[in-house]
C-alpha cells in the first residue's frame, strides 16, 4: 500500500507557516482541539516546527481520532500498518481505516479494501474488497479505480466483466495511472470489453510508457516492430525494447537481442545479440533458452 498522509484539514500550511505556527497548533492542540492535534501530528511527520518524532505524531494523532476525526483516523491506522512510532499492528490498523472510511475519508475506504483484499488484520473477503474499492472510486480516486477494475477483470468478489474493467481503468488512466493505462492497452489490443483497437492500444501504452512502465514499454515497441496501430519502424521499436531491457525485463532483452542479431533498427551485432538473448535467457525467458542452444551460447 502506498503510505500518503491525508493532508486535507482545514489547517493545511506551507513548510514556512507550519514552522512559524508549530507552537500555536500545541496550545489548541493542548486545549484539546481535534484539527489542532491532527496538523500537530503531521508537524511531528514532517519535522516542521518541531524535531521528527514518529512517536508523537502516533500521540497525536490518537487524540484528535479518538475525537472522532477522520483524516486522523486513516493516519492513524498508517502508522499501525507500517509499524512507524508504534507497534506493528494490522488488525488495529483495520479498526481505524474504519473509523475513517465509515466517515467518508477516501483513502481509509481504499485502504481498507486493500486490507480486505490481502487479508491484512482481518479475514480475507473480496466481496468487502470491492464494496470498499468502490466507495473509493466513486469519489474519484485513481488507485481505487485500477483496483475495483482489476477485480472485474479477474472476476474476484463480483462477476468477471472486462467491460466494467475497462470502464474503471479508463477513469484511472485519465488520472495517469500508469498500471491503468498499460491494462486499457492490454484491453484494446485484446479486444478485452472493447472492440480491438490496435491505434488506443498504442496510445496508452505510449502514456505507460512515456512513465517508466517497463511492459508498457515492450508492448509499445512490440506495436511499432509489427506495425499494429502505428506505421511500422524498427528502429523506434528497439528504442522502446532498450527502455524495457534497460529495466530488466525478459521479453524485451530477447526481442532487442534479436533487433541486434538481424540487423532490425540497429547495425547487426552479434554480441549484444549474444548479450541481451543470454540475459533473458538467465530470466528464464524459453525464447532465448531456445535460441541460445540453436546458436550454442
Amino acid at each position: 500500500m502506498k503510505r500518503i498522509f491525508v493532508l486535507l484539514s482545514l489547517c493545511v500550511v506551507s513548510m514556512t507557516q507550519f514552522a512559524q505556527t508549530a507552537s500555536d497548533f500545541v496550545d489548541a492542540a493542548n486545549r484539546g482541539n481535534a484539527i489542532a492535534q491532527y496538523n500537530l501530528g503531521l508537524c511531528y511527520v514532517n519535522g516542521h516546527g518541531v524535531s521528527k518524532n514518529s512517536s508523537m505524531a502516533v500521540y497525536w494523532y490518537r487524540k484528535a481520532a479518538e475525537q472522532g476525526y477522520a483524516n486522523a483516523q486513516y493516519n492513524l491506522g498508517l502508522c499501525y500498518y507500517d509499524g512507524d512510532g508504534v507497534s506493528q499492528n494490522n488488525s488495529t490498523a483495520v479498526y481505524w481505516y474504519r473509523k475513517a472510511a465509515e466517515q467518508g475519508c477516501v483513502m481509509g475506504q481504499y485502504a481498507l479494501g486493500v486490507c480486505y483484499d490481502n487479508g491484512y488484520g482481518v479475514s480475507k473477503n473480496l466481496s468487502t474488497a470491492v464494496y470498499w474499492y468502490r466507495k473509493a472510486a466513486e469519489q474519484g480516486y485513481a488507485d481505487a479505480q485500477y483496483n475495483l477494475g482489476s477485480c472485474y477483470e479477474r472476476g474476484e468478489g463480483v462477476p468477471q466483466d472486462y467491460s466494467t474493467t475497462v470502464y474503471w481503468w479508463q477513469k484511472a488512466a485519465e488520472q495517469g495511472d500508469v498500471r491503468a493505462q498499460h491494462g486499457l492497452g492490454v484491453c484494446y489490443a485484446n479486444a478485452h470489453g472493447v472492440s480491438q483497437n490496435f491505434s488506443t492500444a498504442a496510445y496508452w501504452f505510449r502514456k505507460a510508457a512515456e512513465q517508466g512502465e517497463d511492459a508498457a514499454q515492450y508492448d509499445l515497441g512490440c506495436c511499432y516492430y509489427n506495425g499494429a496501430g502505428i506505421p511500422q519502424d524498427y528502429s523506434t521499436a528497439a528504442y522502446w525494447y532498450r527502455k524495457a531491457a534497460n529495466q530488466g525485463y525478459a521479453a524485451a532483452q530477447f526481442n532487442l537481442g534479436v533487433c541486434y542479431y538481424n540487423g532490425q533498427g540497429v547495425p547487426i551485432d552479434y554480441s549484444l545479440a549474444r548479450f541481451w538473448i543470454r540475459e533473458a535467457a538467465k530470466k528464464g525467458n524459453q525464447k532465448a533458452i531456445d535460441f541460445c542452444r540453436n546458436e550454442g551460447w
